[in-house]
């Protein structure tokens, strides 16, 4: 579990470490660099769950030496499957990070919502339902590993 002790916003207590793949985990179908790492040192404390549309059909593949569970979606409408699968989990202990449309209403329910820009670029919806706003995967793992900087970005 993670805990953040948040001036004006109250206390986080996060246990669950919902990612999107295609655009914020991975570019082009491939795992960026370095995740891996970060996400098996993550998962000391979050239970990892990557839930993805699997667009490249690589996730399984390409995610098989991460310490978490692949959750490929089944509906043609992957944002309220997305939604409903940090409901499944209990919204409050949940950070979730993503980049698309289908991502906006996961970053809406959970407790604090990433929203990553990378090289695919960032849905506006999505944008305007996050938390904070990073520009790389690595800076959206950074703040959860070194919890300080959540503090200081959403402090009042």
């Amino acid at each position: 579990m993670l805990t953040v002790d948040i001036p004006g916003m109250g206390e986080l207590n996060l246990q669950h470490l919902v990612l999107d793949y295609n655009g914020t985990i991975a570019f082009d179908g491939s795992l960026i660099q370095g995740v891996e790492e970060k996400l098996n040192q993550l998962a000391d404390a979050l239970n990892i769950y990557i839930v993805t549309a699997d667009t490249f059909g690589t996730v399984c593949q390409k995610c098989r030496n991460i310490k978490g569970e692949i959750k490929v979606l089944k509906s043609s409408n992957g944002a309220l499957e997305k939604e409903r699968f940090v409901e499944s989990l209990g919204a409050e202990k949940v950070v979730a990070v993503g980049n698309g449309i289908n991502d906006s209403l996961m970053l809406k329910k959970a407790a604090l919502g990433i929203i990553v820009i990378g090289e695919e670029g960032a849905a506006s919806l999505a944008l305007n339902n996050a938390d904070i706003i990073v520009k790389d995967i690595h800076d959206a793992l950074g703040l959860l590993l070194n919890k300080i900087r959540i503090k200081a970005t959403l402090r009042s």
